[in-house]
């Protein structure tokens, strides 16, 4: 049975959570504060978390941190569930490591969909260990660095997945529906412009060469290419 920790410090909201997600045949451990639920994750991995982000004590993000810097837990998928919802909030969360983002109020359906979308996503395939290589740029799986030209580039969470993808799907033209699912896990329901802003970060930081491999398919979607000359 598939484990998830609930981490909220509002007692009701928690509750609910714990409730909901054991009908939907998920076993639960509910925590107040992030940092009993990392204790118990070193112990007890999780098969995913659900996350507050404003918490007494540690924050929600900086739990999120502590996790994917953690060698035996950075691969746990991470919801956030949050009162947050400007879209700068939205975007720092998914870059500073969750794998998707949900605002308060949310329906217990949505949630549970969320929940099997990415737990779908984390067992669909384990990418291989090898080190792509695609003309200037190498991205090694494994170690999630890249390099281009043979000087390293700091990419964030959601840039490296973004360029991974793009690269696995060389000549091949992505959708951008199909880039949202698969690395943020939901359509960002008008919010698209978050996609358009990893691409063109991506690009300045893999410079002339490495950002040019990266096509835009007018209003389709991203293709990554060999550049010519």
């Amino acid at each position: 049975m598939e484990r998830i920790y609930v981490i909220e410090d509002d007692d009701n909201i928690r509750d609910l959570i714990k409730i909901a997600l054991e009908g939907f045949g998920y076993e639960v451990s509910a925590f107040e504060m992030a940092e009993e639920s990392l204790k118990h994750m070193e112990a007890d991995k999780p098969s995913l978390a659900v996350f507050d982000l404003m918490l007494p004590g540690m924050d929600g993000m900086a739990a999120i941190r502590k996790i994917r810097k953690n060698e035996s837990l950075k691969d746990t998928p991470i919801l956030v569930l949050t009162a947050k919802d400007r879209e700068f909030d939205k975007v720092a969360g998914l870059d500073g490591g969750a794998d998707d983002y949900m605002t308060k109020p949310f329906g217990v359906m949505e949630l549970a969909a969320r929940i099997r979308s990415l737990l779908r996503r984390s067992t669909r395939g384990q990418a291989s260990e090898e080190e792509l290589e695609r003309y200037c740029l190498n991205l090694n799986k494994k170690t999630r660095e890249v390099y281009c030209e043979a000087k390293k580039v700091e990419l964030t969470l959601k840039e490296f997945d973004l360029l991974q993808y793009l690269m696995e799907n060389h000549n091949k033209v992505v959708t951008r529906d199909e880039l949202l699912n698969h690395i943020w896990g939901y359509d960002y329901d008008g919010e698209t412009r978050t996609l358009d802003m990893h691409i063109r970060t991506l690009r300045q930081k893999l410079g002339e060469n490495g950002g040019s491999c990266i096509k835009t398919i007018r209003g389709v979607g991203y293709r990554f290419i060999k550049t010519e000359g």
